[in-house]
């Protein structure tokens, strides 16, 4: 008699309530997604071409902003490869085997996630700075990282270091290890079942999280800004290119250099929507 009230009541009430609630809620979304993601947006484009396509096309090839578009499409091409082999070793450990500290090894991957990029890049300067805590032995064997190449990329690495692996642990907890365990009774290596059967079956999440890896990378601000130096031309990334630009006046500038990283960012959305149209997971706990 329960179940039959209820079924009735969920076939005569709307979950979430009737229509003023659903129209209620609906406008507020509705407003909110005006005014804090499409009005930014579309301030973005419009001071961007505010000089004509011309002058957008001659603030984008503006040597300091090609080299800052080098520098962070450089990035990432270093730093996701990195971080995604670096997210598959790790699901691959914590889901497959049990080990002491593993508990203290998935705290460990998440803690990027709690840090303020700001303190992330204080953290490695006060590690491989000068004054750091391998800063002497660095300089006396000539090698340079704070303010150069390197501390670009370990500040990316850093703060990008769980995407791939929390897109791909909890898919890895859900499957088990039922189909390794029967490669491994049919002679397969360990190699070989983690090649044919482990990551086929997680490949669209290792990709989707390689995706957010590489757009985080490229609009990456707070820990770059700390280690690079923020060297106009040398060691600017996009970013701080559009932080310099809008310091110097050059507004149309630096929203010109902003669009690209607003492409970035329309382009990630587009490739979660079409994974989820293929019916692949996209997050976790989505299989």
């Amino acid at each position: 008699m329960a179940d039959t009230a209820l079924r009735t009541r969920a076939g005569t009430f709307k979950v979430g309530g009737g229509t003023t609630v659903r129209r209620t809620l609906l406008a507020a979304v509705c407003v909110m997604s005006l005014f804090f993601i499409v009005a930014p947006l579309v301030t973005i484009i419009a001071l961007a071409f505010a000089k004509g396509v011309t002058g957008y096309i001659q603030n984008l090839v503006e040597p300091a902003t090609m080299h800052a578009i080098f520098l962070t499409v450089l990035t990432a091409l270093v730093v996701v490869p990195i971080n995604t082999a670096f997210g598959l070793t790790a699901a691959w450990a914590v889901t497959k085997f049990r080990f002491p500290g593993r508990d203290l090894l998935v705290t460990l991957i998440d803690l990027p996630y709690s840090i303020s990029p700001i303190v992330a890049g204080v953290a490695l300067l006060l590690v491989y700075g000068a004054q750091g805590l391998f800063g002497p032995f660095l300089a006396d064997h000539g090698i340079k990282i704070m303010f150069a190449l390197p501390a670009i990329f370990l500040a990316s690495l850093f703060v990008t270091a769980p995407f791939v692996a929390r897109e791909v642990i909890p898919l890895m907890q859900t499957q088990g290890t039922d189909e390794e365990e029967a490669a491994l009774s049919l002679g397969a290596s360990g190699w070989k079942a983690f090649m044919y059967v482990t990551l086929p079956s997680v490949r669209w999440s290792v990709i989707y999280g390689a995706i957010l890896c590489n757009a985080r990378v490229m609009g990456e601000f707070g820990a770059v800004s700390v280690v690079s130096g923020n060297i106009r031309g040398v060691t600017n990334t996009l970013p701080l290119q559009v932080e310099l630009l809008y310091h110097d006046y050059n507004v149309t500038g630096a929203f010109a250099a902003a669009s690209v990283l607003t492409l970035v960012a329309l382009l990630t959305i587009l490739a979660r929507f079409i994974f989820e149209r293929r019916g692949a997971p996209v997050g976790p706990g989505r299989h």
